[in-house]
């Protein structure tokens, strides 16, 4: 069997670990081992971290979603409800940003909202 020599293999994956660690503290942006125990460590938390910041961009949306309808007398599962009920079909991601920056838009929303559950009770 031949001889293999793994010197341009083993730079080139050395080199592409190191690429990676560039910036990090102490040994681990340039000794190997620690190098890439820390990029290992660091691309795991990274794809662990692009899910959660679905879930926490989320819970800030609803959270001002929340304050913006009690500030017009309404709490927030009521609001969807309502506007489910007057079928304005509106993510909360849109909703939360009317919210901010449109506060009129969004009393007239919540108007519409409050309409059609009175309609639906009665």
């Amino acid at each position: 069997m031949a001889r293999v020599k793994r010197g341009y293999t083993k730079n080139r994956r050395r080199n592409r670990v190191l690429k990676l660690a560039k910036g990090y503290f102490g040994s681990k942006h340039a000794l190997y081992r620690t190098a890439n125990e820390q990029v290992m460590r660091s691309l795991r938390y990274a794809y662990r971290d692009r899910k959660n910041l679905k879930r926490e961009m989320r819970k800030l949306w609803i959270a001002r979603i929340n304050a913006a309808a009690h500030n017009n007398d309404i709490n927030y599962s009521q609001l969807m409800y309502g506007l489910r009920l007057a079928n304005i079909e509106i993510n909360r991601k849109m909703l939360s940003e009317i919210a901010i920056h449109d506060p009129k838009t969004f009393t007239t929303i919540v108007n519409r909202a409050k309409k059609a559950i009175e309609k639906a009770s009665a």
